[in-house]
Order: structure tokens, then sequence, then C-alpha cells
């Protein structure tokens, strides 16, 4: 048996309701929803020190629902790749991991409610966007046992944060602030060594597995095929990007060993190739930003004493690390972390209406000055004028993520061909959450709200975007190193052999 398992700081605790927990019950129940994985996992941290002091079985339900907002075959794929890694992985150890997929719409609603009926205690994961925080606090008001959440999202608590930032600057500096004491606390990277092999259950009652049998390892495990007899959009075929926790340690390492040291020089030139594309994986919950941060550190050779001493959320020179890393952990800590805030702070914070009043009166002043625009189906199709955004759209479609740079401006160019700011906020979360596998996510929110003026400040007064910060194509085309991209992504025939596949 290894040594003590260390607390989940409170902060990272959210009770979410006041019933009692039930000491008699057959096991503690984990109910993984955004924190995807088996280690470094707050969550899963805290149901296992549930387990111990209550000397009960833990059991891991990994869930995935029909109905979920823009459900297809790239989505479900995804997850299901995470779920036959989780599966495999947990039956090392003496948890019991549960793997459920819903085959139609609602035929799950009363699995959790009936895996709680048997259980001591509920433990789930606290995500603050997209549909999860109602899911969560809906079923906190029907089970009859006491349910709590657990942060697992970033490297500082949400709870921590106390208010919401407007800019990177200002965060940064809280992050100056206060990160040491966070990092010094990280997830137990593998907490279900500390499970007891007496404490194993031999399986779930009968009632409950034959009402919702668990996912078979053939619709796991296997293709596009296996997919087809779901009810979800079949149209959006799987990316070549595998999911999983294994997955993101490839490419984490992929990252850390070839690409970081040119990070500093070339992530903005899309023929670098030279992006992280953990966005996917993030997303998830197949790898958490404490193992990230770990082991680009461990590489670094860093200590904490070698944090500098300037503060006030300077953006260089404080990491103590090399450029490449001190630049991928400004988006990793500071442009990730911020991006959770503001889900967590901001009210209706994917709302047009929650954007900063003087974007908002900005972009109304010029919202007839579009000498260009474009219907939804056209964006899609990615047919448009403008060959460097058309490119950016068809590695969307047909990868399903897209180059960081690319990404600004793919947003600032719907803005310009859209009637209004709230039309181009509409577009953009339309598009990444149908393609994306990154969609769905505060990074995708605040990447969209940063288009339209969001943690950013006033700029010259200019046609169509006022004084939001402005960028196009001719200016991308000039500054970046993209041949090779356009070549690949810029012809009409990368959708169209996509489109002939799926």
């Amino acid at each position: 048996m290894p040594a003590e398992l260390p607390p989940v700081p409170s902060s990272r605790i959210r009770i979410l309701n006041t019933r009692p927990i039930r000491r008699d019950g057959a096991y503690v129940l984990y109910w993984m929803t955004s924190a995807r994985r088996l280690r470094w996992n707050y969550g899963l941290q805290r149901a296992v020190a549930h387990a111990l002091e209550l000397e009960r079985p833990l059991v891991i339900l990994e869930a995935l629902r029909c109905d979920y907002p823009g459900a297809n075959d790239r989505l479900h794929r995804f997850i299901l790749d995470g779920m036959a890694v989780n599966r495999r992985l947990a039956a090392k150890t003496p948890a019991h991991y549960f793997a459920y997929v819903e085959p139609s719409p609602g035929e799950g609603r009363l699995l959790l409610p009936t895996l709680s009926k048997h259980a001591c205690v509920i433990i789930t994961d606290w995500y603050p966007a997209f549909f999860l925080p109602r899911m969560i606090a809906a079923a906190a008001r029907k089970v009859s046992l006491f349910m709590e959440a657990v942060d697992s999202n970033g490297l500082i608590p949400l709870a921590d944060h106390g208010r919401a930032f407007s800019a990177a600057r200002s965060y940064r500096a809280f992050v100056q602030r206060v990160l040491l004491e966070h990092v010094m606390q990280p997830p137990d990277e593998a907490p279900l060594r500390y499970l007891p092999r007496r404490h194993r259950l031999a399986r779930l009652p009968n009632a409950i597995t034959k009402r919702w049998p668990a996912a078979s390892d053939r619709l796991l495990a296997s293709g596009t095929n296996a997919l087809r007899t779901l009810p979800i959009d079949h149209s959006i075929a799987p990316a070549s990007m595998r999911g999983g926790s294994l997955a993101a340690d490839r490419t984490l390492r992929t990252f850390i060993q070839q690409k970081l040291p040119r990070y500093a020089e070339e992530h903005n030139h899309p023929d670098a190739d030279v992006t992280s594309k953990l966005s996917p994986y993030l997303h998830f919950g197949h790898i958490s930003a404490h193992q990230v941060f770990s082991e680009l550190m461990t590489h670094e050779t860093w200590t904490s004493r070698r944090l500098g001493t300037l503060r006030g959320g300077v953006r260089e020179g404080w990491w103590g690390v090399s450029p490449s890393a001190e630049v991928f952990l400004d988006q990793l800590v500071v442009w990730r972390e911020l991006a959770f805030n503001g889900c967590e702070y901001i009210r209706d914070y994917t709302n047009y209406d929650s954007l900063p009043d003087w974007a908002r009166t900005t972009l109304e002043k010029h919202q007839s000055e579009r000498p260009r625009k474009y219907t939804l189906e056209q964006l899609e199709a990615a047919n448009t004028a403008d060959p460097v955004w058309n490119a950016a759209q068809r590695q969307l479609v047909v990868e399903g993520w897209f180059h960081g740079y690319m990404r600004m401006l793919w947003g600032k160019n719907i803005l310009a061909w859209s009637a209004s700011g709230r039309q181009a906020l509409e577009r953009m979360t339309s598009l990444m959450d149908r393609y994306s596998l990154d969609g769905r996510d505060p990074n995708s929110y605040a990447g969209y709200t940063w288009v339209l003026g969001r943690y950013d400040r006033p700029w010259p007064e200019r046609p169509i975007f006022g004084t939001v910060r402005t960028m196009t194509s001719e200016s991308a085309k000039r500054k970046l190193k993209m041949k090779q991209y356009l070549a690949r992504y810029g012809a009409a025939s990368t959708i169209n052999a996509w489109r002939t596949i799926v």
C-alpha cells in the first residue's frame, strides 16, 4: 500500500445538497462527467478518499448521452475512445468501472438515481460550461444522498478566483500572486492505487445491468459502423485524431520532445506545425492541466525557486523557463484559466449581451457597413472569396481541429461577413460546436467573444469593426508562413474528398 492519500484542497470541493452520507450503502459512486481520466484527477481522488473512509468499494460511472447538443459521430467516437482506455486501465485496479452509452434519447435518464439507491455518496466533476452545470444541479436535487462536485479544471481552483477578470494582464497578475501555493497541491497522479483489493466490487446488481447494459467492447473500440446504430448525427465523420488518455499522453510527449524548442518563434506559422494539439484532450478531460504542467516543467528542470520576482501581469521573464515554455505556459495557465474564470463569474458568458459595453456599442454603430456577406451555408462549405479563410474552415471540417492563429483570423472574418456581432457569435458557435473536437469549451467561448472585444481594449476606429481589433487575411499572408498550409487545405477538393468518405 502506498503512502497516505493526500487530501483534495477544500476550495475545489462544492457541496451540492445537504442530504446525508448513507454509511450503510454498498459503494461510493464517482460520476465521471468532464474529467474523463483515471489519473491526475481531483474528483476521482476525492471519491477514493470517501471509499477509504467508509471502507466501501468504488464504482466509476462514465456515461454518454445521445441527445447532447450537437451529438455526432466525430464527438461520440472521441469520447468512446476515452471510455475504451478507461475500461482497460480500470480493470487493473480495485475500482469497478461502468461505461454506459445511451442507445436512444432518455434511455439513461434513471440510471444515476437508480445507482444512487445503493450508494453511500456521489462525487462528480465541476465544469462551468455547456449544459453540465444544469445537469449536475438537477441530479443533486433528485438523489436522496449527499452529493458533491470537484473542480479539476485548472491549476488554480475557480472558487479562489473570487471575481471576473476583464483582461489577460490582470488575470496574469493574479496568477503570479497565487500560483505557487496551488501547484504545491497537485492531484495524485494515480489515486486508484490507494484502494485495497479486498474492497473490489464483484458486480453491480443484476437489475441495473439488465436495464442499462454496459457498453460493449465492440462499440467502444470499433469504427463508424458501430456508431450507425446510435441516434446521432452521422454526417460528421470521426476525425483522424483519436481520443483517450493514452493518445493524450503521446500527444503531450511529442509536443515537448519535438515541437517545444521551436514554439516561441514559430507557433503562429501554420506551416511550422508546432502547436501542441492538446486542446481536444483538455476539453474532454482526457488529460489534466496539472499533468501537462508537470511534464513540461520536468523537461525544463524547473523548481519553484526559479520563479521571477517581476509581478503586475508581465508576460515575459516570470516563469524561469525557456522562452518557448514561457509562451506555452501563458496559453495553458493564463488564457485557458481566464476562459474558465469567465464561464464561472460572468453571467450569461456565452451570450452577446455579456460583452463589454464599449464593444457592443462600437459594433452596433458600424453594423450597416458590410460590403460583403455570406450565408451560414456558404461559410460551412468554405465557399468564400478568401482562400486563407477557406483553408482554415476546411481544416476544421475535415480534421475537427484547426491552427490557433487561424482561429482568430477565422472569427474576425466571420464578424466582417455577418449582419451583426450577435449573428457572428451565433455562427462561430454553431460551426465550432458542429465540427470541432474542442468546441463547447470555455476556451472556445473566450475565443469567440475575444473576436468581439472581450479581454481586449479599444483600437483605432475602422469600418465594420469600429474600435474592436481587426485582423485580415492579407496581413496574415504577409506575416505568416502558410504556403504549405494553403496547398494542403486551399482546394475545394479537400472537403469534397472528405464528404465522399462520409
